[in-house]
């Protein structure tokens, strides 16, 4: 599983010209699945993004109660290294991903995070404002790759 987490002043997707889902001075997480990836990854990557001290004075979401917008993102796993065009085949079909997009924000939720999410299978428009900016890519792979947690 990867995640490119950014602080936000204000972050907002919107299908359809709605509103799905809107914060403010919290976290944007755009939040990439590969087929490797179980319900304990999503579990641990919930927990890395909660307590992500990456607000400012060193303070995590879960010190601040800072708000997270988890936006789905199969391209995180797009591989451009050979020609222009990316190939995606180590993303998860959309039947894994999701169910595990969702474990992540209801993990987060269990947490007593408040999240805001985008809209899987939709054409997305995200707008953000970073603040800082402070911009971390989270990997991670499960154990039985041999590797630990980090990939």
């Amino acid at each position: 599983m990867r995640a490119v987490v950014q602080t936000v002043g204000r972050a907002s997707v919107t299908v359809d010209g709605d509103v799905v889902g809107e914060i403010a001075d919290g976290l944007l997480v755009l939040l990439g699945v590969t087929h490797t990836d179980t319900p304990q990854v999503a579990a641990t990557m919930a927990r890395k993004i909660h307590e992500l001290r990456i607000l400012d004075e060193e303070r995590s979401a879960a010190d601040t109660g800072a708000p997270i917008l988890v936006v789905s993102q199969f391209t995180l796993y797009g591989d451009a290294r050979k020609g222009r065009r990316p190939s995606w085949t180590a993303a998860a079909p959309a039947e894994l991903a999701e169910p595990l997009v969702t474990a992540v924000v209801e993990a987060l939720r269990a947490r007593g995070a408040k999240v805001e999410t985008g809209r899987f299978r939709t054409h997305m428009l995200v707008d953000s404002v970073n603040v800082g900016p402070r911009t971390l890519i989270l990997d991670l792979c499960p154990p039985a790759t041999g590797r630990g947690w980090g990939c």
